[in-house]
């Protein structure tokens, strides 16, 4: 698997910088947007250089050096949903379905984040890393939806295929700037698509959305990079208020969000593929307590996690370390299994579901332990 691994990243390459050469092309200014600058958006503080061979020696490690344990040994236990389940579950309803994937009831009206439902988070559906499980619904199962929210474009947050499927049963496209021009350039109806900027809202069937900061960075290819802005987002529903992370290092934006929207009622934080060589752009576990805690958070669900390998830690990782840090601060926790309902204005608390699986003994299986899916 490592040889072929090897053998299979020249092709990614190509493809990547194919479609990325295509955005840039295409790609429109934002003059209005003070987070646009020269051609690019930027974080309030700048992203600490890479380095040409900290980056190669990054990617050597992800393809010859991986730890053992990145990946489950056994099937993540998902609860399969049907149509009939959404429709008969109450308002103010929320469904993990993998990743960063959450789906919303709210207002009778359906909503999703990030829809990543392909097999591999990856420009090409032969290479790269693929699913532990299948998402608990099909896309051609789920209800109409009021729309989909996003945000960012890397390939786990933002599938083409799933995006294209969506088109024809979603209201809105609610997206950072650039990334709705994105979607716009795959052919989705620009009627279809709202995209801010940090602190612009938009109120679609009632609900109020905010683009609000976050620190991170964007890209589909090799010359992309930060063309599209990325944002976190606050989704309100009346007196109830839920935090949606996207993708983040820490930083003081989480407290000025929490000043100006908190507190929350619930708060969907990112919580995995983290790593101390880009904490820059991915929280610590320890961070992202402190980042609930900043937005005046009541109860934390860790998301982006038990889906994809994408860094070096173990697979379950993400949530020993969440859960010990909240046990011990006294924050409220709750990890629902994948298509496991939750009640958004009382959560349960969930289980350790992730202990009944044994860490995967060897990297050479990694693509062979992802199930097949549609």
């Amino acid at each position: 698997m490592k040889r072929s691994s090897a053998a299979l990243l020249p092709g990614i390459l190509a493809v990547t910088a194919l479609t990325s050469l295509a955005l840039c092309r295409s790609n429109p200014s934002y003059p209005d947007s003070p987070q646009h600058r020269e051609g690019r958006f930027t974080n309030p503080s700048p992203r600490p250089p890479m380095g040409f061979w900290n980056g190669l020696k990054l990617t050597w490690a992800f393809l010859f050096d991986k730890p053992t344990g990145t990946v489950p040994d056994q099937p993540v236990p998902v609860r399969t949903l049907t149509r009939a389940d959404l429709d008969a579950a109450p308002d103010r309803s929320l469904y993990r379905l993998g990743h960063s994937t959450i789906l919303l009831k709210l207002r009778g009206r359906y909503w999703i984040t990030d829809p990543v439902f392909s097999k591999r988070a990856s420009p090409v559906q032969w290479a790269g890393p693929a699913r532990f499980h299948a998402p608990p619904i099909r896309i051609d199962d789920l209800p109409p939806l009021a729309g989909v929210i996003l945000s960012h474009n890397h390939y786990d947050h933002l599938d083409h295929a799933a995006v294209m499927q969506l088109a024809s049963k979603t209201g809105r496209f609610i997206a950072p700037l650039g990334v709705g021009d994105q979607l716009i350039a795959w052919g989705i109806d620009p009627k279809q698509v709202d995209q801010l900027d940090w602190w612009q809202s938009t109120v679609v069937d009632e609900l109020r959305l905010t683009a609000t900061p976050a620190q991170h960075f964007s890209g589909r290819g090799l010359t992309d990079s930060d063309r599209s802005l990325w944002a976190s987002w606050v989704i309100q529903d009346d007196d109830v208020k839920i935090f949606f992370s996207g993708d983040s290092g820490y930083f003081d934006g989480f407290k000025a969000i929490g000043d100006a929207h908190g507190p929350f009622d619930l708060t969907l934080m990112e919580t995995g593929a983290y790593d101390k060589r880009w904490a820059f752009v991915h929280m610590q576990p320890e961070e992202t307590l402190q980042a609930h805690l900043d937005l005046r958070g009541r109860v934390l669900l860790p998301i982006h996690n038990g889906t994809f390998d994408l860094a070096m830690h173990a697979w379950q990782e993400p949530f020993e370390r969440i859960s010990a840090l909240a046990a011990a601060q006294g924050v409220a926790l709750t990890t629902p299994e994948m298509g496991e309902r939750l009640d958004i204005t009382a959560p349960h608390a969930g289980s350790p579901w992730w202990r009944k699986l044994v860490a995967q003994p060897s990297p050479d299986k990694r693509m062979a332990a992802a199930p097949k899916t549609e």
